[in-house]
């Protein structure tokens, strides 16, 4: 199959077809009839409302304990991968058959270490092609809008203390026009500070109001590439030898990740057909977050270890890494979505006609909790940017419509299962926490007639199945204690007391927060009424 064009890979703009309209309407429409349903069901017979209620908490006794495990084995699995030496092993690269009979034979627990000797092996023999290690560039965007150096040049730094040789790294700026003079200030300040620092540090200003372009990340990073794109080729460097990495002003990469990336981009024969993602942990400030929000930043790091240990489902989150020369195929990022993140994983998707995946990177980047100046700000600009992560559920419908065309350039039953991951996704996110928090006692209000004791006895049962889900719970406390950095010494010992304390919220989190956002984003779907500007989470240093 050829793949199919750039201009089948964007988002339409302006009036949908009905079909795409259909599906822009499904998460929302799914996600409101099955919690109408509990209460129609229990309306008819409160058994059938019990069922339907016990069949849903039973999949959440299920996922509880699932999560519980995956969370273990991930952050196990993280610091394992953190321990490696990735710039050694990816210098083994460079003399693959020495190497293999150097290390073959040598016993030892370090991670996928039996994985590094095949691949030494493979390299010696030379049957396949692969790049020169000491040939590879990375080029990290980095892109701002109205962000002061206190948030920056930490996230420089960052970069520019990893094990990868900096100079072999070009240091992309992206800033907004829009951010104004304080913006431009701040962008020269940093290239002037860490101008000898990488290859390059160039600075790439957005225009604001370009043609076709909303406002937001993804318009400032396709800008910036377009520039690198002309800075590598004055420089007369393959696009072929050059990983780009996207990150957000407030991401501190890993000392390891650029190596890692490095060494998985060299060793993997299907190279450009792969990006790699890295795990988001939202833990630079969680010691200055409010309670709500370290619960939510907590929670959402969570999920993003247990991600890396499912492959099969992993997609494109915040930062991540990818070709060059694969992006410039597909024209680099959409300019039209405010999650071109995970929204780049299923243009990649159709772009290579289903040959792509999301390679996990089991070393973190490090974020910011959200943190506004007061209390109410911080609250709300949390739900700002939860609301803009569940606005995903417009993918729904730019995956809908390719799986059910004529002109599909994939097998219909992978993508049909993927398309099913995402629906599911995005409606349980929506409906579950409600549901589980208040749903045992529907059966019993809709049906006050004595006769029907199972209406009376549900919230009970609901009550024990939601303490045995509760063990889950308590495996993931633990472990987010181990994940917190170091307490700083303005805070005393009450504050470790009040991170455990904290998960007290998490069911008034989960329904103020993670559904109530849900439902706004897949309402506005429902509507038409697009959400077409990225609002910037604020970054409060203290």
């Amino acid at each position: 199959m050829a793949s199919i064009g750039k201009k089948d890979l964007e988002i339409p703009q302006g009036k949908r077809t009905k079909l795409y309209r259909f599906f822009e309407i499904l998460p929302g429409a799914l996600s409101y009839f099955l919690v109408i349903l509990l209460f129609v069901l229990s309306w008819i017979h409160p058994v059938l409302g019990a069922i339907y209620l016990l069949i849903l908490i039973a999949a959440t006794l299920v996922k509880a304990i699932g999560v519980a495990v995956r969370t273990v084995q991930g952050y196990k699995t993280m610091k394992r991968a953190e321990a490696v030496d990735w710039r050694a092993r990816l210098k083994d690269l460079e003399r693959p058959h020495e190497n293999y009979e150097k290390l073959h034979g040598r016993r030892t627990e370090e991670y996928d270490f039996a994985q590094h000797l095949l691949n030494l092996k493979a390299m010696a023999a030379g049957v396949d092609e692969y790049p020169d290690p000491r040939e590879l560039y990375h080029a990290v965007i980095m892109v701002a809008y109205n962000e002061g150096l206190a948030t920056l040049v930490p996230s420089v730094e960052a970069v520019r203390d990893s094990n990868f040789d900096p100079k072999r790294v070009i240091f992309v700026l992206g800033y907004e026009e829009r951010g104004g003079a304080e913006m431009e200030k701040t962008a020269k300040e940093l290239q002037k500070k860490f101008a000898k620092t990488f290859k390059d540090f160039l600075l790439v200003k957005h225009p604001d109001g370009l043609k076709g372009e909303i406002k937001g990340k993804g318009p400032n990073l396709c800008y910036a590439a377009g520039e690198l794109s002309k800075y590598l080729k004055r420089e007369k460097i393959a696009a072929e030898n050059v990983v780009v990495t996207s990150l957000d002003s407030d991401n501190r990469v890993s000392p390891q990740y650029l190596s890692y990336v490095a060494y998985e981009f060299v060793v993997n024969r299907d190279r450009q057909h792969l990006s790699y993602q890295p795990i988001s942990l939202f833990m630079n400030n969680i010691w200055e977050a409010s309670a709500p929000m370290r619960v939510i930043a907590v929670s959402n790091s969570f999920f993003n270890i247990i991600a890396t240990m499912r492959p099969h489902i992993l997609r494109n989150f915040a930062s991540h890494s990818q070709p060059l020369a694969a992006l410039q195929g597909m024209d680099y990022w959409s300019k039209r979505t405010i999650v071109e993140d995970g929204h780049q994983y299923w243009r990649s998707l159709f772009y290579f006609d289903g040959d792509y995946e999301v390679l996990p990177i089991r070393v973190p980047i490090y974020q910011d909790a959200v943190m506004s100046e007061t209390l109410w700000g911080t609250l709300k600009a949390q739900f700002v940017q939860l609301r803009r992560w569940d606005y995903g559920a417009s993918d729904v419908a730019y995956v809908g419509v390719r799986l059910f065309s004529k002109k599909r350039t994939m097998k219909f039953w992978p993508l049909f299962t993927k398309f099913v991951r995402l629906l599911d996704g995005h409606v349980m996110l929506a409906v579950m926490a409600p549901v589980v928090a208040f749903g045992g006692w529907v059966p019993m209000v809709m049906n006050l007639d004595s006769r029907y004791s199972v209406a009376f006895t549900l919230p009970g049962v609901v009550g024990i199945i939601q303490t045995i889900a509760m063990i889950g719970l308590i495996v993931t406390v633990l472990t987010s204690l181990r994940m917190l950095p170091p307490r700083p010494k303005k805070y005393t010992k009450m504050k470790s007391v009040l991170m455990v304390i904290q998960w007290i919220l998490m069911p008034v989190v989960a329904i103020v927060y993670q559904s109530a956002a849900a439902f706004y984003s897949q309402t506005r779907l429902m509507l038409g009424k697009y959400m077409e500007n990225f609002d910037v989470t604020k970054k409060v240093v203290k």
